[in-house]
């Protein structure tokens, strides 16, 4: 029996290990062999997890075709892999990944360390932030108070509590955009929303159009969904989104879907101006695409002067073209699995009708918790301390990031968690790899794309700030030393365990 689980194609492969900068020769060190070089590439690609464990590699001659190499390299490059323990082979069923012992499955996302590795480990791959204490605290006790009337139902909202749906309908109405609340579905955070969202309009083989780069977990959610990612490039910096390109694709590819962050978008930072957004919205409109706005980061403007724009359902406000995602994981804690949609009602009652076959509904009790910090001002205060811890780590990290790795390149965003990060020429793969070893933990640029592009970055965010960032940097500094020096795939020191 077949030891593996799903298959990698030919082409597939070679996309993403071409994609790939060639790793650091050190000075007097001659250039690996090209059979080692693949293996190298390989190994990367399953550390990441960018080509899962019990995948099917192609076999030798096809992945030699597309590599236009020697069947003789991909052989002994298979071979090398073999022996190192991340491939495994048998007669009949072919070679698939495996992951040595003592290493841990990589994740296919950016999921959060276990806290017993904090110690030791600096986590920059998870974009969030510990609670704005004491309104966590606060929200809880409230919503305690406000239970036992629920208490005496079945507990199933698959909508939403009606409190909150009004609460946060009533949010919408107030930032200029009217909204009822049978406009609203609450969600097991945004990934839930995006999940039921993906499922009703996007089956296998649909076309969605996506940002590139774009956040790593939906890209992953969608490519579990079976479907077909569109990449469509960012413009350079901060200015957003090439919006020529955008109604160009819309119309060629006629994708179903199109996913956008236009509030601090993750991973780069950009902010969509009015102008902007009423354009994506105009094309989404003419193709015929739902336009799917994820909101997480809207309310983490982080410079005091800036004005925000409407946000992009103004330009859509009976919600057919436009579907916005909310959430109170980023603005408040990640902890708070409370997310949101806002459509129009035809659209709310397919998604709900949808969800009973899935989760049923979201915990009634942090529902409680979300709409008592919003009707008694909690939410704002927390979100306003929420804002100074993100803006004190921002400016802590690009300090320190500047004075460890001046080579590096990046733009400061003006509110959202990220930094998008040009790594001087090094592999963001490799720095990734390197990192885990040296004590700092942060998500590559090929993370956050399709087939391979970005490899040239990686993401930090704001989550560590103090002498934490200044670590941080001095770590990601000596990775970056490491593979310069071509020493990436040999021991490291272990880091030290380090307390704030």
């Amino acid at each position: 029996m077949a030891q593996w689980t799903s298959a990698i194609g030919p082409a597939q492969l070679a996309r993403q290990l071409k994609a790939q900068q060639p790793r650091p020769v050190g000075t007097g060190l001659r250039k690996p062999p090209a059979y080692r070089a693949l293996a190298d590439g390989i190994r990367l690609l399953v550390l990441e997890g960018r080509v899962p464990a019990a995948a099917r590699l192609p076999a030798e001659r096809e992945l030699a075709v597309a590599l236009s190499v020697s069947r003789t390299t991909v052989a002994a490059a298979y071979e090398a892999l073999r022996g190192e323990g991340f491939l495994e082979s048998r007669r009949g069923a072919g070679s698939w990944t495996a992951v040595p012992a003592g290493h841990p499955l990589p994740g296919r996302g950016l999921e959060p360390l276990p806290p017993e590795s904090l110690g030791s480990m600096i986590d920059l791959g998870c974009a969030a932030l510990p609670a704005p204490e004491p309104w966590l605290t606060r929200g809880v006790q409230g919503a305690l108070e406000e239970l036992p009337p629920y208490a005496h139902t079945h507990g199933d909202y698959p909508a939403g509590l009606p409190a909150l749906r009004q609460m946060l309908a009533d949010r919408y109405t107030a930032r200029g955009i009217p909204t009822m609340p049978e406009q609203i579905m609450v969600t097991t955070g945004a990934m839930g929303a995006m999940d039921a969202i993906c499922h009703l309009f996007a089956g296998r083989g649909e076309r969605i159009a996506v940002e590139s780069p774009s956040y790593a977990n939906i890209l992953q959610l969608m490519r579990e969904a079976g479907a077909r990612l569109v990449p469509i490039a960012m413009a350079e910096a901060l200015s957003g989104w090439d919006l020529p390109r955008w109604r160009q694709v819309l119309r060629d590819a006629a994708p179903r879907l199109a996913y956008v962050v236009a509030d601090f978008h993750n991973p780069t930072g950009a902010l969509a101006d009015e102008d902007q957004r009423r354009q994506l919205v105009d094309a989404a409109r003419s193709a015929g695409t739902v336009l799917v706005v994820d909101e997480t980061m809207s309310e983490l403007w982080l410079d005091e002067e800036l004005a925000m724009p409407r946000p992009v359902c103004a330009f859509d406000p009976a919600g057919a073209t436009v579907l916005t995602v909310g959430s109170a994981s980023k603005a408040f804690w990640a902890g708070m699995r409370i997310g949101w949609v806002r459509a129009a009602p035809d659209i709310i009652r397919s998604l709900v009708a949808a969800r009973a076959y899935a989760d049923l509904g979201t915990p009634v009790l942090e529902q409680l918790a979300v709409n008592w910090l919003m009707a008694t001002g909690g939410w704002e205060q927390a979100v306003e301390l929420r804002r100074t811890q993100a803006r004190e780590n921002r400016d802590a990290l690009v300090a320190a990031v500047r004075r460890e790795l001046p080579d590096w390149e990046f733009h400061v965003p003006r509110g959202g968690l990220t930094l998008w990060v040009r790594t001087g020429g090094l592999s963001g793969s490799r720095l990734a790899e390197v990192g885990e070893r040296v004590g700092v933990r942060v998500p590559s640029g090929p993370r956050f794309g399709v087939d391979g592009a970005f490899e040239g970055y990686v993401r930090l965010p704001f989550t560590v700030g103090g002498p934490v960032a200044e670590e941080a940097a001095v770590r990601l500094a000596a990775a970056a030393r490491l593979v310069e020096t071509g020493g990436g795939s040999g021991s490291a020191e272990p880091p030290r365990t380090f307390v704030a």
